[in-house]
């Protein structure tokens, strides 16, 4: 497979886009630093065409979790292509924002009112802003990852490392006010200890956390978050970015019988059109009316059309159901291929987001650069993750678990000979954020 027409555009891209692109998890460092295909010409379902012409199968982030029904889904794309014809932009209002904001609240019978954005970290940081006017309280409790904005990455103020925990390590926060130290206070999940001794040490006002990502709430602990958000009276944000509309339609916070104050959704919810959604009580996301929140392209017409498209279709065909079969089959080809080749892996996530990672020490991102190189060799867009879509069907989990079989062999070998470096045909994936150029 020839691939040198993407790793040229990308050179490119770092010499004249600070960064090479707009997102650190799309960087060809990220995945096999200097064969990585990095650009695409056409995705349909699972298939992905590359500069070259090449054929991939993406097992891998499916667009960063944005396209849950698959790419180009045709339902999704027919509806847009509607609103463009009709319009997509005008100085009166789209009116599928009240259509979307109706379905999203029979979602969930305890909110009130929505308050819609384009990307994840600019919904997080509205979610955080009505919370903080709400509470009349500055300091913020958080878990998880939760985007780059100014009041999160406040938390790396105080100490270089204190995000490293949250997904993504060596975050920066350059740029971001000194005086916002001691605002942003990390806990670990499933550490409820922690958050206790934050409450006793902090005046608190508002709670963040992820409800789940790669591990499973431990000894009730999302109730128990719970439990101290009222006890405090600070309001509780569920961050559901990432983990929204994949084992149900809404939030996986359903499944654990408890309750926030706000949810936030994003990514899946458009299908890859850009839209978010900050879900919440009345009392509290009224208070938006009182701060000086407000954007244009939030009016936008296509990401309320996607939406609406997206959850219906997502109602209509149960498709949470269909991810969770998808992932609980790669996962469990993951372990009884390790299990077959001796490999030491460990498996994480929800099914819809399965995770593996090698478990050998130092060795372990140079191990993951092999895999991903073996892979992509072998038609597959390939990492630690798999984030299933609808589009996902047992014959491409079967393909690419046979694969897995041999590469997890190459692997294996590869440690047993000391050979990893000298099999791998570039530098090692970047493990978190750092600077390029």
């Amino acid at each position: 497979m020839k691939i040198k027409k993407g790793p040229k555009f990308w050179d490119k891209a770092k010499k004249i886009i600070p960064g090479g692109n707009g997102l650190l998890s799309k960087r060809a460092e990220m995945f096999l630093p200097e064969r990585w295909p990095s650009y695409y010409k056409k995705a349909k379902g699972v298939q992905v065409q590359d500069l070259d012409d090449n054929q991939f199968i993406d097992m891998s982030i499916m667009g960063v979790g944005t396209c849950i029904l698959g790419y180009a889904d045709d339902d999704v794309n027919e509806k847009v292509k509607e609103a463009i014809d009709e319009g997509n932009m005008g100085t009166l209002n789209s009116f599928e924002e009240v259509e979307l904001t109706e379905l999203l609240l029979s979602l969930h019978p305890w909110a009130g009112m929505v308050r819609y954005a384009r990307t994840g970290g600019e919904a997080m940081a509205i979610a955080v802003r009505i919370a903080r006017a709400f509470k009349r309280k500055d300091k913020v409790a958080f878990c998880g990852y939760h985007g780059w904005h100014d009041w999160y990455l406040a938390a790396n103020l105080a100490s270089d490392k204190s995000l490293d925990g949250h997904l993504l390590p060596g975050l920066k926060p350059l740029g971001v006010p000194r005086c916002l130290k001691g605002t942003a206070i990390p806990f670990t999940y499933n550490k409820i200890d922690e958050l206790e001794n934050i409450i006793q040490n902090n005046d608190i006002g508002v709670i963040v956390l992820e409800p789940i990502r790669h591990h499973n709430p431990e000894n009730d602990f999302l109730n128990k978050v719970g439990d101290i958000a009222r006890k405090i009276g600070a309001v509780l944000i569920f961050d559901e970015i990432t983990s929204g509309f994949r084992m149900n339609v809404g939030g996986v916070y359903k499944l654990y019988n408890v309750e926030p104050d706000i949810v936030v959704y994003g990514k899946a919810m458009g299908n890859g059109f850009p839209i978010a959604a900050i879900v919440g009580k009345k009392e509290i996301m009224d208070v938006a009316q009182e701060s000086f929140i407000s954007s244009t392209f939030w009016t936008e017409r296509i990401g309320f059309v996607a939406a609406i498209a997206t959850i219906k279709k997502m109602l209509k065909n149960n498709v949470p159901p269909h991810l969770i079969k998808m992932g609980n089959l790669i996962k469990r080809g993951w372990k009884d291929l390790a299990k077959k080749h001796n490999l030491k892996i460990k498996v994480l996530g929800i099914p819809p987001l399965a995770t593996f990672l090698f478990d050998y020490g130092e060795e372990n991102q140079a191990l993951h650069t092999l895999f991903t190189q073996e892979m992509l060799d072998r038609g597959f867009l390939a990492s630690k993750q798999v984030y299933v879509s609808y589009s996902h069907q047992e014959e491409h989990v079967r393909t690419y678990l046979d694969n897995v079989d041999e590469v997890f062999g190459i692997i294996k070998e590869a440690i047993n000979e000391n050979r990893v470096s000298y099999l791998l045909k570039g530098p090692v994936a970047h493990k978190g954020f750092r600077r390029l150029t």
